[in-house]
């Protein structure tokens, strides 16, 4: 954010110092506004959106989600304007969906004075600017308007502040009094009562007033001393355990938590599997996408698969019959071998002069 800042100095002088903040400050604006259009719930819930940060379209961090977000905000505002826009998809082509966008806003009477390629980033001054001109016709749709600031009395609490002061309740000293009290009782419930005295006691005639008690406090003192003692008169009662009543209040409220605890999770959970389906629609959609781009090649690569199983058969026959005649030369080489030695054999005997010289020593 400080690097964003520090762009303060390619700004004109002649414009102020703080026009190099005014984004962040239209971008705070425009959460507010926003939040009156219930985005939170129609637009994040709804079609699986986080919700933006004050300063979301005013700091660029990532270039395709940002633009992706602002076409899709965009996309929204322009439906609530009464406008039949589809909201853009991942593969889009940006200009087109710029362009689209910006047609749109003039026909809403709104007039932009920027290339449309200042909206590629999407984040900047002239998205926050689209942005803004979009909600504030879609208010001006509603019939909103702005109510005047009702600014609250300042009042003098020192009074009030005094007398809860004095009126705090000291849950020590209570306790201690009760403590006390309660031994009294039980001391006095535990001592043996004497009938006589008190049969004396009731006929003692100094017991009784001669004169009517007249009181000589006023009503404000009164008041004044009710309100000192008042909040030491709170009676607390000591729960038992093993009370059934006690239990039964247990059984309820441990029965509103756990319906209150049952119904956030079903939220969460539905919300969960909202987005679980959303991101496997968007993965089938890409899964279709690259099927049909690169469904080309996979039939260029089926026909080559086709054609080598083709030519493995024929070297497979090829080469069977290569085996085959191998076989026949080397049968045909051994049979012509063996007619060789049969034909030197029969040669060297009709050459051999051993007959001849045998006979003549006979004769």
């Amino acid at each position: 954010m400080g690097e964003e800042m520090g762009k303060g100095d390619d700004v004109d002088e002649s414009v102020g110092p703080g026009a190099a903040y005014m984004q962040f400050v239209l971008m705070e604006g425009i959460i507010e506004k926003l939040k009156l259009l219930d985005y939170e719930k129609l637009f994040c819930q709804e079609l699986g959106f986080k919700p933006f940060s004050r300063h979301y379209f005013a700091i660029p961090t990532n270039p395709g989600e940002q633009f992706y977000n602002f076409t899709s905000l965009c996309a929204w505002l322009l439906r609530l304007c009464g406008k039949n826009f589809d909201p853009p998809q991942e593969y889009d082509d940006p200009n087109a969906t710029i362009s689209s966008i910006l047609l749109e806003l003039k026909s809403l009477g709104q007039n932009v004075n920027f290339p449309p390629s200042k909206l590629k980033t999407g984040c900047g001054e002239q998205c926050i600017d689209v942005v803004n001109k979009l909600c504030d016709s879609v208010l001006v749709n509603r019939g909103f308007t702005w109510a005047r600031p009702v600014y609250p009395e300042e009042e003098d609490d020192v009074e009030d502040n005094a007398i809860d002061d004095e009126a705090e309740l000291d849950l020590n000293k209570v306790e201690e009094e009760m403590a006390d009290d309660f031994d009294d009782e039980f001391g006095e419930e535990e001592s043996l009562l004497d009938l006589n005295a008190l049969k004396n006691q009731k006929h003692d005639s100094t017991s009784k007033p001669e004169n009517i008690m007249v009181s000589n406090t006023t009503a404000a003192e009164w008041k004044l001393e009710l309100e000192r003692v008042l909040p030491q008169l709170k009676v607390t009662i000591r729960t038992d355990n093993k009370d059934w009543r006690q239990h039964v209040e247990q059984m309820h409220s441990h029965s509103e938590g756990i319906e209150k605890s049952l119904s956030e999770t079903k939220t969460l959970l539905n919300r969960l599997h909202e987005e679980i389906t959303k991101t496997l629609d968007k993965i089938a959609t890409r899964e279709k996408y690259l099927n049909g781009q690169l469904e080309h090649h996979l039939n260029e690569f089926r026909g080559m698969q086709d054609q080598l199983a083709e030519i493995k058969e024929r070297y497979k026959q090829a080469s069977g019959g290569v085996t085959d005649r191998t076989k026949t030369l080397a049968e045909i080489t051994e049979d012509l071998e063996r007619i060789k030695s049969e034909m030197e054999e029969r040669g060297s005997s009709m050459t051999d002069g051993a007959p001849l010289v045998k006979i003549k020593k006979r004769y």
